[in-house]
Order: C-alpha cells, then structure tokens, then sequence
C-alpha cells in the first residue's frame, strides 16, 4: 500500500496561547447584540401591527360609507328617472286630451 504524501513525523503546532476568557466575552458581547437587535425588531414589529389593525379599521369603515353612498346615489337617481318618467306620461296625456282624444281613447291605445 502506497504511503501518504508528507511526513509522518511533522511537528505540530499546538496554539497554547488562546485566551478563552476573550473569547468568551466577545461571543457574550455579540450575543446580546443581536438579542437588543431581535428585542428591537420585535417592538416594530408590534407597533406595525397596531398601525395595521387601526388601517384596517379606518378601511372598513370607510369602505361602508362608501357603499351607503352608493345606494343613496342609486335610490336618487332612479327616483329621478322615475319623476322623468311620470313627467313624460303626463305630457303625453295632456297633448292627447289637447288633440281631442277622449279618456277610454287613451285607455284603450294604452292597453
């Protein structure tokens, strides 16, 4: 069997000198960075859902007048189509009894 490249007998360097206490203390640091940076987000975030609940409240409310509006407008209008309507039928009536048209007349031509 063919043997690896490299020597067998290669010292290693052992890093003895690592200060576990400075490590420790910079991954404490950069723990509680990013914990006050999710607290942080986390009280946006809430605040943004308050802010989009009351929206969405003005919304509603806002979509309904909309729609009253809309019925209102609706009932005006065809109350007003309905007068027009009336109005003509009247016009009508007084230039057929102006002509000499008498009311079974009419009657029967309306039939």
């Amino acid at each position: 069997m063919a043997r690896p490249k490299g020597s067998k007998n290669k010292t290693r360097i052992v890093n003895a000198n690592v200060d576990y206490a400075a490590v420790v203390a910079e991954k404490t640091a950069e723990k509680e960075k990013f914990e006050s940076e999710v607290a942080t987000l986390t009280a946006n975030l809430d605040d943004l859902k308050t802010q989009l609940k009351a929206k969405k409240a003005e919304l509603k409310a806002a979509t309904k007048e909309l729609a009253k509006a809309e019925n209102k407008k609706a009932a005006a209008e065809a109350k007003a189509a309905e007068e027009a309507k009336k109005g003509e039928a009247e016009d009508v009536l007084k230039k057929l009894l102006a002509s000499g048209m008498t009311a079974e007349e009419i009657l029967a031509k309306l039939q």
